[in-house]
Formats: C-alpha cells, sequence, structure tokens
C-alpha cells in the first residue's frame, strides 16, 4: 500500500510539472526542421533554443499573459499568445522577404549620427546610474530618420540590439519594434521634446548575481512600473511604498479603484474622478483620471489613465500599455533599470 501511495504521489508531481512546460518542434522551408532558433518568453529569463531535430521545451506560466517570441536569421519573427502546454506547439517559420528598410544618405542632414546616438540613449536606455553603465553591443545596426515636417525623430535595427547591463548583471537580447521622439521645433535637443515611445520585445540573460548586483536589482525594482501594477493588485499600498495622492491631498485607492481578483488575473476598473480634480496640464487627450503617485516619501511621479479598465497579469505586466502614461521619477527608468518580468516571482 505504501508503494502504491507513493507511485500516485509521483504521478501526479510529473503531471503538474509538465502542465508547466511547453514542447514543440520548428520547421523552416520544405518542413526542414531547424536547429538553434532562440525561443523566449517576452521580457523574461525564461528562454531556450531547438535542437538538431527542431525540438524545444520551455518554462510556461499560463497565467502570466507573457508573449512567445521565436526567432531565427533568415525567417520571419513569430509572436504566439493564448498558448496550450498540454498540446504540442509546432511551428512552421515563415522565410523572410527580407525587407530591410533602405537608408537614404542625405547630404544636408540637420544632425550628426553621434548626436543622434546620443539622443537615443538617453531616451531609450536612460540616464540614470544603471543606464549609464549599460553598453548596446551592436549601434552600428541602428538606423535613425528625422522628419522635419512632422518634427519626428524614429530609430529602427533590423537585428536584436545586444545590450549589456553590467549594473545589473544581464545581457538583454531587444528586438526594437518601434522608437518615436516627436519635438515641438526643430530640434535634436532634449528639452524641446514633447512626447516619446519605445517598444519592443526582450530575453534576459542572467550573468552576474553577485551580492552587490542583487542589491542594485532591488533597489531598480522599487519605485518601478511594475512594483506600481504589483501594488495596484495586491492593494499593498503604504508610506514605505507607494501612495496616491491629488495635489497634496492622500487619497484613499480603495474608492478610486475597483479590483477584481480572478486566480493570477487582476481586472482594474478606474472608478468616476471628479472633474474639478483632473488637471491636464500635458494637453493629453481623453484623459480618464490622472493621479500623483508617491513612491517611499521620496519619489514624485503622475500617472494618467486613458482608459477606465484593464488587467493586471500575474507578473504585474498589464494588458493596456499604451493607454497608462507615467511621468515624473517613475518614467525615468528605462532600459536602463530594466528588469525581467518573473523577477521576485
Amino acid at each position: 500500500m505504501k508503494n502504491l501511495y507513493l507511485f500516485l504521489f509521483l504521478f501526479s508531481s510529473v503531471t503538474i510539472f509538465s502542465q508547466n512546460i511547453l514542447k514543440g518542434k520548428i520547421v523552416g522551408k520544405d518542413n526542414i526542421p531547424l536547429q538553434g532558433v532562440n525561443i523566449y518568453f517576452d521580457g523574461t529569463t525564461f528562454s531556450t533554443v531547438s535542437d538538431a531535430n527542431g525540438d524545444y521545451s520551455i518554462r510556461y506560466e499560463p497565467k502570466a499573459n507573457s508573449v512567445l517570441v521565436v526567432s531565427f536569421m533568415g525567417y520571419e519573427r513569430e509572436y504566439l499568445s493564448g498558448l496550450d502546454s498540454t498540446k504540442p506547439l509546432n511551428i512552421k517559420m515563415t522565410v523572410s522577404k527580407n525587407q530591410l528598410k533602405e537608408v537614404v544618405i542625405n547630404k544636408k542632414e540637420l544632425f550628426t549620427r553621434a548626436q543622434k546616438l546620443k539622443l537615443f540613449r538617453e531616451y531609450f536606455l536612460g540616464q540614470t546610474k544603471n543606464a549609464k553603465s549599460t553598453v548596446i553591443y551592436n549601434e552600428d545596426d541602428i538606423q535613425f530618420k528625422y522628419d522635419k515636417k512632422k518634427l519626428m525623430f524614429t530609430a529602427f535595427s533590423d537585428k536584436p540590439l545586444v545590450i549589456m547591463n553590467s549594473s545589473l548583471g544581464y545581457k538583454i537580447n531587444y528586438e526594437l519594434v518601434g522608437f518615436e521622439i516627436t519635438f515641438d521645433k526643430v530640434s535634436i535637443s532634449s528639452k524641446d521634446v514633447i512626447n516619446n515611445f519605445y517598444q519592443g520585445v526582450s530575453r534576459f540573460e542572467e550573468i552576474n548575481n553577485s551580492s552587490e548586483i542583487l542589491e542594485r536589482r532591488e533597489k531598480a525594482f522599487q519605485g518601478s512600473q511594475v512594483q506600481f501594477f504589483r501594488t495596484l493588485a495586491n492593494k499593498d499600498w503604504g508610506s514605505d511604498k507607494f501612495l496616491l495622492f491629488n495635489d497634496s491631498n492622500n487619497l484613499d485607492p480603495n474608492v478610486r479603484f475597483r479590483i477584481n481578483k480572478e486566480d493570477d488575473l487582476v481586472k482594474v476598473t478606474i472608478l468616476p474622478q471628479p472633474k474639478e480634480e483632473v488637471k491636464n496640464e500635458e494637453n493629453i487627450s481623453d484623459v480618464v483620471a490622472s493621479y500623483k503617485v508617491m513612491f517611499n516619501n521620496s519619489e514624485s511621479s503622475k500617472i494618467v489613465f486613458l482608459t477606465d479598465n484593464f488587467s493586471i497579469y500575474k507578473y504585474g505586466n498589464n494588458s493596456n500599455i499604451n493607454d497608462i502614461l507615467f511621468l515624473g521619477k517613475i518614467a525615468e527608468k528605462k532600459v536602463g533599470d530594466l528588469l525581467p518580468l518573473n523577477y521576485r516571482m
């Protein structure tokens, strides 16, 4: 009887574990198995590569809502979500059409490449201590465009950016999907920037985990956007954490947000904010609510909601990233202070 119990326990353990492993095969042209394909969940340390038979397996957190990225030179990048780990996920990749963006060399360029790189680093990596020790190994692959009519500066790369963050002990492969900076006049100076945006998918590889590095990671996490959303989801507000404000008045988050938990998914409803409280100093359209947030009684920021509802997933990522804007201290942390979504989880 003891042996039977042991067998049942082991069987149960294997079954539970297998539900968190995603497996499959990757093939390319003529159904030939592809070896060395990069498979990873966006923004995490969960990654793998396919073997000589095209087979792969990767840890999977179903309720984290992370996007599975499949990337291989010469083939179109795949983005997959809504996965079912109980079935093999076999992928046939599509040969890339080699639509490399053409760089038009204009002798009358308004600004030098050095000026453009400086601006890109400032708004992509940031200007914190961690950012200043972060290096992009393949900056030559970054291409820039300045649209004088639209007063818009854009950056793109056909190859993933290889980023070494020695301060936080991570190597990051960042596939830049979009990068835009808008000015209020023809300029390359940050003082004339009125809007900035960047987006991409990232894969983290830990290269150092010394005690000093771990301390820096924790400091980078404190007061970050991910911590804010975890605070909101868990109602974990406090004077040594985040507080919600309107001007100088401390607000009760429970009468500003409705939180409904469904396992690892949290649905957030932004409750109506009195009109007299809404101060749209940045002239942002479609504002639903706007609040000041204070972290640890010292770091002041502002959060602007352009939606009245959204979802927060297991890691602290959310469903409406483009509809929730941050300004102030919290917005200073960019890729140079970026941690894996599964940090602390």
